[in-house]
């Protein structure tokens, strides 16, 4: 299958064989190699071997649940990861993004949305091309390595956190919205998805604030959106 050579490889892991045979028509269509697991402890094993590029992780699992396997895998490292969730499923949402998951997809969905989905995350999870360091105060990033250190701290940020702190920090003081962020951050910007970007700002400031709850660089503007600007210090958020 040459076609699908070099454009990354997916891991499934979903326990409905129609659900992954699917996802696997669009995205072995789309250039992707893709494999398939449907538990948990088979989708450990798999990451650990194939090392993928990104895997699509069903919250819903039998036996070791998806929250679980995402938080596992966010402890291996940094591969990303887009959670498959059942509508209602909110609070599984909030803490997968909380354990850094990067994204997510609510069922029934159109698996050409799944594809968008998984490009974008691969496209802001590739490494920047050689350019600068940037430092304000005690944190710095290297944009080449994707590098993030507090008070000279190694910061492990998801690809999400990273395009976030990368897009607000290269223009400080612009107010973003939303939408603007999901756009720079994901590609484009998918309905009603807004909000996502709430439990991302929340993981960053948690790793990079040194207050998180009155941060000193990821500022929010009520009832607009965010911004980032070093204020020396603590200060509103």
């Amino acid at each position: 299958m040459s076609e699908t050579v070099g454009k990354g490889r997916v891991l499934i892991v979903e326990d409905e064989a129609k659900i992954v045979e699917l996802l696997r028509l669009y995205l072995e269509r789309d250039g992707y190699q893709v494999s398939a697991a449907a538990d948990g402890p088979q989708a450990l094993a798999l990451a650990e071997k194939e090392k993928p590029d990104l895997v699509l992780l069903d919250l819903n699992l039998p036996g070791m649940d998806g929250l679980e396997v995402c938080r596992r895998l966010r402890a291996r490292g940094p591969v990303p990861i887009i959670m498959l969730t059942a509508r209602g499923e909110e609070v599984d949402r909030v803490v997968g993004l909380e354990l850094g998951a990067d994204d997510y997809v609510s069922k029934p969905f159109s698996p050409r949305e799944v594809v968008a989905r998984v490009r974008a995350v691969l496209r802001r999870s590739a490494p920047s091309p050689p350019q600068e360091r940037r430092r304000f105060g005690p944190l710095e990033m290297d944009l080449a390595r994707h590098e993030v250190t507090v008070d000279g701290q190694p910061v492990a940020l998801t690809a999400t956190e990273f395009r976030l702190l990368e897009t607000m920090s290269a223009e400080p003081g612009r107010v973003f919205t939303r939408s603007q962020l999901l756009d720079r951050v994901w590609g484009e910007v998918f309905e009603g998805y807004e909000r996502t970007i709430d439990s991302h700002i929340k993981n960053l400031r948690r790793k990079i604030e040194p207050q998180p709850q009155s941060p000193r660089f990821v500022h929010t503007v009520f009832g607009v959106g965010y911004k980032f600007q070093d204020s020396g210090t603590a200060g509103k958020g």
